[in-house]
């Protein structure tokens, strides 16, 4: 289990400032709408920290013309369900705050979003995502021994934003031991424009030696971008560690509450110095 307790606190409580706009075309009253400001937890999904900013644009379209409603960064659709903070780490990181994001009703992109009905989407999102995390590490064994009222407990402190409803059930699927780590890291990399990449990983090599971030990066990333580290911010919840940095205590420190440690990889001209 990670001991560290401050480090987990401060990971949860990274925020991003957003500023919500409705999209130009949308709007049909002769009024413009003000946009809607929100700091907004980066361990987050959209849809659970959106009602109000919906609320207030709504009243803005045309009743005939409301349908499910989207979120949009410079032409860029944003998917529900990635983690707030990975998504302003792969496309707004190199852009000024507050993060300005676009609020679309209309002409929702069916090729590249999925719908998301209802917050009980996002639940179930989040705790299949869990269990295939914890497959990984544990071969299911540690979710598969939780009561449903552990996996309740797991959604209600994400949903609520409460660190420790959440840690004293998510620190069980954390654990580890000397003799009994991780079987493999779960993990996702993220570049733009091209598919997530996830691989198995073991945290400890057959040598005993224990991985590193940039042996992860190495064995994952295509040969053009892992031969041109330099050119590029690798960052986990928004900070760019080194990448000497042990795999397993990433994973236990740094890892969004679905249990995957998400990596972005963007290049450095996109991001302001």
């Amino acid at each position: 289990m990670a001991e560290d307790r401050e480090i987990l606190r401060e990971v949860w409580e990274g925020r991003i400032p957003v500023c919500f706009a409705l999209a130009s075309e949308e709007i049909e009253t002769v009024e413009q709408p003000d946009p809607y400001y929100l700091l907004v937890p980066r361990q987050s999904y959209f849809p659970l920290v959106t009602d109000k900013v919906q609320k207030h644009f709504l009243k803005c379209v045309e009743a005939e013309k409301q349908g499910e409603m989207w979120l949009e960064f410079e032409g860029q659709p944003l998917k529900w369900h990635y983690p707030i903070g990975v998504l302003f780490d792969l496309y707004g990181s190199g852009t000024s705050l507050p993060w300005n994001v676009t609020v679309h009703f209309q002409h929702f992109p069916e090729d590249e979003l999925l719908h998301c009905p209802n917050k009980e989407a996002v639940e179930s999102h989040f705790m299949s995502v869990v269990k295939e995390a914890d497959a990984l590490k544990h071969r299911s064994q540690v979710v598969n021994s939780m009561q449903k009222k552990d996996h309740k407990q797991l959604w209600t402190g994400l949903q609520n934003d409460k660190f420790e409803q959440f840690w004293s059930v998510n620190k069980r699927l954390m654990e580890t031991t000397v003799e009994d780590s991780f079987k493999y890291i779960p993990y996702r990399i993220y570049l733009p424009d091209q598919p997530l990449i996830q691989r198995l990983f073991r945290p400890v090599n057959e040598m005993g030696e224990t991985e590193t971030l940039g042996t992860l990066l190495n064995m994952s990333l295509p040969s053009d971008t892992k031969d041109d580290l330099e050119n590029v911010h690798v960052l986990i919840q928004g900070i760019e560690p080194s990448l000497d940095t042990p795999i397993l205590w990433l994973s236990e420190h740094c890892s969004y509450p679905d249990n995957f440690l998400h990596i972005c990889v963007v290049l450095k001209r996109l991001v302001q110095s």
